[in-house]
């Protein structure tokens, strides 16, 4: 059983007495593209531990204008607001690319962040991966250009997938990124003309990804690393 739960990677740092705990109460759930897994000010009342999809953290303007903030795959959790202390947030929460996930009750991951100092630990250092996430995407979104935001979009997203393609509209990029379509087409457009990628009718596979991290800016790179520094860290609970 454990060995299927440790898809998520989040999950499979934990100890295996909290795996014990945790496990027979995750449920796997598929979520589909565009699902809405929260909506703004809503109440968080289950987690999500992704498996084979990503879940886009956008945050929603007045007039319906929306931007990514951060995406989440295999590698983290959805709900951080049950043990921050707020209990729900005013981004929403919407599949980005379909595929299962495992489901916890948000009062059993509140119960276990209260009691359990390992397990606190782990979920605050996972939160401080994605600040930096959110950080540095806002930093990416005033300083560099649609065609590097593309490429650090398609970076994180291809680290939280098991294959090299994505199912993803052009004008879903666009909403993701706060950007004009017109402008993710022309930087689709040079990654393709360019041999980096290929897409058609919906569907992005990557098949060039070391000419995509050379065109890409830093904030990927950042992102990965902190990420990853963080997770050898928990690794040594």
């Amino acid at each position: 059983m454990n060995t299927g739960m440790d898809r998520n990677h989040l999950l499979a740092l934990l100890p295996q007495n909290l795996k014990d705990q945790i496990y027979p109460q995750l449920r796997e759930v598929k979520l589909s593209l565009g699902e809405e897994v929260y909506a703004a000010g809503q109440e968080v009342k289950y987690v999500y531990f992704p498996i084979d999809s990503i879940i886009s953290l956008l945050y929603v303007m007045l007039d319906g204008a929306s931007a990514e903030i951060s995406v989440v795959g295999c590698e983290g959790i959805v709900g951080i607001a049950v043990f921050m202390g707020g209990e729900s947030t005013p981004s929403r929460a919407v599949v980005q690319s379909a595929g299962m996930a495992y489901r916890l009750p948000a009062a059993e991951l509140k119960r276990k962040f209260n009691a359990d100092a390992n397990f606190r630990v782990l979920m605050l250092r996972y939160t401080q991966a994605l600040i930096t996430q959110m950080a540095q995407t806002a930093v990416c979104n005033r300083h560099h250009t649609i065609d590097q935001q593309l490429c650090r979009w398609l970076l994180l997203s291809m680290d939280r997938l098991p294959t090299s393609q994505l199912t993803m509209t052009q004008e879903l990029i666009a909403n993701m990124l706060g950007v004009r379509r017109e402008g993710v087409t022309e930087a689709a457009g040079k990654l393709q003309n360019a041999g980096v990628i290929s897409y058609q009718r919906g569907k992005i596979t990557v098949i060039n990804r070391s000419k995509l991290e050379q065109l890409s800016c830093e904030c990927y790179a950042v992102v990965k690393q902190e990420t990853d520094r963080l997770a050898a860290y928990a690794n040594k609970l």
